[in-house]
């Protein structure tokens, strides 16, 4: 059986109108897993109540291998919130020694390293940053103290895609020897499609799904037909569906099965994007 990284089981937790709940899923150990949703739906509420910053209500949390309430793990772990919380009087210079006092396995070398690698300059303050400068900064000082889970959080906003593709291949090679994880919310869909493992979608609260990213690309599809037609589809073929302008579609899990069965019914590939769409615009699902 594989080791999970973060195991989260049965995580409810209610701010105001809005409640998360019974949330569970894993992260697999050597793998990356990609966390979507719409604004709202409750991926920050949920890395937060990992991070032991906001208390849950119920669930168990656990994190490599520990409840998460020890914090006994901050060596081990990397985290990158969507705003740099740098003081933005200190320099690249500064931060490194300061963090090598909070972190005892920072690696100084490894942080020069990635510093050049992005072409953040030591001695500027932290004030003359773009946006983009300030979250290469915040990437580089999660990994520099090399951890064996990075848990982020929009962490590639404000990055131009030159620069996001650069750093979505630090991600990888992160996890290549299959002992580190990767924990990432994003709104850039196609992040999650280059490098994601595994995707778990969030939508008011609750998972709608976690799955292998492969078995969503290849596997999944959209079919269309008109309304008539669409009577004849059996729901065992679909997982959820929706009423256009112009014609009813669903969201299927095989779509080469599918069109075996169904020969006259248009069946398109779906991006992730597509997938997502289809959740949290209003589809009906099949066991509704």
């Amino acid at each position: 059986m594989e080791d999970n990284s973060i195991v989260v089981r049965g995580l409810s937790k209610s701010l105001g109108d809005f409640l998360l709940d019974n949330v569970s899923f894993e992260v697999p150990k050597g793998r990356i897993v990609g966390f979507i949703g719409e604004n709202g739906a409750g991926k920050s509420t949920t890395i937060n109540l990992i991070l032991n910053e906001l208390k849950k209500d119920a669930g168990t949390i656990e994190v490599l291998g520990k409840d998460n309430m020890t914090l006994s793990f901050k060596n081990e772990i990397g985290v990158v919130f969507d705003e740099c919380n740098f003081h933005e009087v200190f320099n690249a210079a500064d931060i490194g020694k300061i963090l090598s006092g909070v972190y005892s396995t920072w690696d100084k070398g490894l942080y020069q390293r990635y510093l050049k690698q992005f072409n953040l300059p030591a001695n500027k303050p932290i004030g003359s940053f773009s946006k983009g400068m300030k979250m290469k900064l915040s990437i580089i000082c999660a990994m520099a103290h090399k951890p064996k889970l990075l848990i982020l959080d929009e962490a590639t906003t404000g990055l131009d895609p030159v620069v996001r593709d650069e750093v979505l291949d630090l991600f990888l090679e992160f996890i290549q020897d299959e002992e580190h994880s990767l924990f990432f919310s994003s709104h850039i869909i196609s992040d999650i499609e280059k490098i994601a493992d595994y995707v778990i979608l969030i939508h008011r609260g609750k998972i709608i799904f976690e799955e292998q990213k492969d078995n969503l690309i290849y596997n999944f599809g959209i079919a269309k037909c008109r309304q008539e037609r669409f009577t004849s589809v059996s729901s065992d073929d679909y997982l959820i569906y929706r009423k256009t302008n112009v014609c009813m579609e669903c969201l299927i899990p095989d779509k080469d099965s599918f069109r075996k069965k169904y020969k006259d019914v248009v069946v398109d590939n779906a991006t992730l994007e597509d997938i997502m769409l289809f959740y949290i615009k209003g589809g009906v699902s099949c066991k509704d």
